[in-house]
């Protein structure tokens, strides 16, 4: 039996830069935009609950965002990794990367699951002694780590359609996990059409189901719909070069991811010393931010296999223009994301308000965060692009120094001297800071990085 042949020449080395940007952003800034609606689906419907469960659900935030730390990180590393191989017509050594990445991606999802099912208690006794918020928490942690198989499936699938320019595809995968989620939230959470009241459960359950059915969607894109890429299971072993290959870009993504988690619960635990209701309103941020960041993302979804590609193929050219694209839209992006916090604060923080008016703090407390910490949006926008170009490039430790040095040596030292001298308003003010210290460090990377690795090509 013949080997596979290689593919011609892919869209990425030939199609004109903006042109090519933006048909493999678009799709997945889209897609994102979906994903960050259902997150906060989830949340409005789980606050017409109560309070508690609101909280619960921000107080699960960390793990969510290290399940999807790891999961990310490791799809990172493939992308890049993968796109390299692709871009230098190595068919034989891509193909390996995508089987091995599946591998070590069902790995990473069985130790989430174990956690999950013996840990989520734990997890909320460590934080709060509040007891509804302890048992909305146990629920809704318990299933959504003892159920990620979806998660971690979903993300390492699409990150190969990604690495092959097929951007479309996941967008497919996006919306069908978004869309079922969102149509399932209230039947499940308020038990509407005969099916039980689950309350915060519900919406666990809902995520999941989402998650899984996209994962189903997203092999089946990979099987049928992507040529460049052949799945070769039969006497299949793992591959160590591959994997740490694979892992040499993605460790530093899965730590900058992880470092996140980190600085929520610190910054939770800093919140609660004031009020509960804080920690309701840091969780609240986070929801309305992904509208924000979540297409900055998909655009550097886009942006980091096309500059992998052309760096294995060596045309300096066009990685310089999308990388100068790329930070062009992304700051246009966050400055209309701040326009909107700025001006609008009242009517986003009230979408989660209890309908007997139990919440009104979140008013007082939220709209001055929100207007605060948007401030540091269109630096956040520069220092995002910046970070994936370093991981594409494979200086993946850069990238995370920066985001050690943002958000462990600068924001929660900030937020925990601000919250003494000057009060819970304060703190919002430690996220400002810390971008500038983020902008500088990354732009300094950046141009060190460029003289490296890009002007030598020319």
């Amino acid at each position: 039996m013949s080997s596979p042949q290689a593919p011609k020449e892919n869209k990425m080395g030939v199609m004109p830069v903006n042109k090519l940007l933006l048909s493999m952003s678009i799709p997945m800034m889209l897609s994102m935009l979906v994903q960050a609606l259902y997150n906060v689906v989830d949340s409005v419907f789980v606050s017409r609950i109560s309070e508690d469960a609101l909280n619960a659900v921000s107080l699960a935030f960390p793990i969510q965002n290290l399940m999807i730390a790891v999961s990310v990180g490791t799809g990172v590393g493939i992308n890049a990794q993968l796109s390299r191989y692709l871009g230098s017509k190595d068919q034989k050594r891509a193909d390996a990367t995508a089987v091995n990445g599946l591998f070590v991606s069902i790995i990473s999802l069985l130790v989430f699951t174990l956690l999950g099912l013996t840990g989520s208690r734990f997890y909320y006794t460590i934080q709060t002694d509040i007891q509804p918020i302890i048992n909305y928490g146990r629920d809704y942690l318990l299933i959504v780590c003892g159920c990620c198989v979806g998660l971690f499936v979903q993300i390492t699938m699409d990150r190969i359609l990604q690495s092959t320019g097929r951007t479309v595809l996941t967008m497919f995968t996006q919306i069908l996990g978004a869309g079922i989620n969102i149509i399932l939230d209230p039947i499940l959470i308020f038990g509407l059409f005969g099916f039980p009241r689950l309350e915060v459960a519900g919406a666990a359950i809902a995520t999941v189901i989402g998650q899984i059915m996209a994962a189903c969607l997203s092999i089946f894109f990979n099987w049928k719909l992507n040529p460049d890429v052949h799945f070769q299971f039969k006497g299949f072993r793992p591959d160590g070069g591959i994997i740490k290959g694979i892992y040499s870009v993605g460790v530093p993504s899965i730590i900058m991811g992880s470092i996140g988690s980190v600085m929520t619960f610190g910054m939770n635990q800093i919140l609660l010393a004031f009020t509960a209701t804080a920690t309701a309103v840091f969780g609240i941020y986070f929801k309305l931010q992904s509208f924000i960041f979540m297409p900055v993302f998909g655009l550097n979804n886009g942006m980091v296999p096309i500059v992998a590609y052309n760096y294995g193929a060596r045309k300096p050219s066009r990685i310089t223009a999308t990388i100068k694209l790329s930070i062009c839209y992304a700051v246009g992006i966050m400055v209309v994301g701040l326009l909107i916090f700025q001006f609008f604060p009242d009517m986003l923080i009230g979408m989660f308000m209890a309908e007997d008016g139990s919440s009104a703090d979140l008013l007082t407390i939220g709209v001055p965060a929100l207007r605060i910490i948007s401030i540091s949006f269109p630096f956040a926008g520069f220092c995002i692009v910046c970070g994936s170009v370093l991981q594409a490039l494979g200086h993946g430790f850069l990238s995370m120094l920066v985001s050690v040095v943002r958000q462990l040596c600068v924001l929660l030292p900030a937020a925990f001297i601000l919250s003494r001298l000057l009060g819970l308003h304060a703190v919002w003010w430690s996220f400002p800071i810390a971008e500038i210290f983020s902008l500088a460090l990354s732009t300094l990377f950046l141009s060190h990085a460029f003289h490296k690795e890009i002007k030598p090509l020319y």
